[in-house]
């Protein structure tokens, strides 16, 4: 079969604008420790950092 995607197209699709941040989250357990909750969350702009929960 030939090839019919090359690299050059490949290098032209519209890349994501998105941003992934690693959320880090602290949570005091029963017996009083602390545990860490990390997650990845996908914002559109950096500076919407502030509206994660």
């Amino acid at each position: 079969m030939a090839k019919q995607q090359t690299f050059g197209d490949k290098a032209k699709k519209v890349k994501s604008t998105n941003v992934n941040v690693k959320v880090i989250k602290t949570v005091k357990s029963a017996n009083g420790s602390y545990k860490f909750q990390e997650k990845f969350v996908k914002l559109d702009d950096i500076s919407k950092i502030n509206t994660i929960n």
